[in-house]
């Protein structure tokens, strides 16, 4: 079963430069898991980056102190975030707010 790539950026304050390089559609995960699998990236006292595996879905959630940038690398699905629903894959880019209920549907 080929998983929804996510690649997730969570801000907690300020702007911060990285010099971390990665690919991420090259990256691969190397484990078994059964829906959700993090990887951290890199992070510091600003921010932190993440990529996200998600087999099937992830249940309606909020961040009370964060909001989350989301890139698509690959894979399709239903986003929920507030009240809007939309589609989304390869190549989409989002805010979820601070403090705002959002979950996923993988297609």
């Amino acid at each position: 079963m080929k998983a929804l790539l996510f690649f997730i950026t969570i801000f907690i304050s300020g702007i911060t430069f990285s010099q971390n390089v990665t690919n991420v559609p090259d990256t691969k995960y190397d484990v078994d898991f059964d829906n959700i699998l993090p990887k951290k990236l890199d992070s510091d006292s600003n921010s932190t980056s993440f990529i996200i595996w998600i087999k099937k879905g992830v249940k309606s959630h909020k961040h009370e102190t964060h909001s989350e940038l989301i890139y698509v690398v690959e894979g399709e699905g239903v986003m929920t975030v507030g009240g809007s629903k939309f589609n989304i894959g390869p190549g989409d880019y989002f805010r979820i707010p601070q403090n705002t209920y959002h979950s996923l549907e993988v297609t």
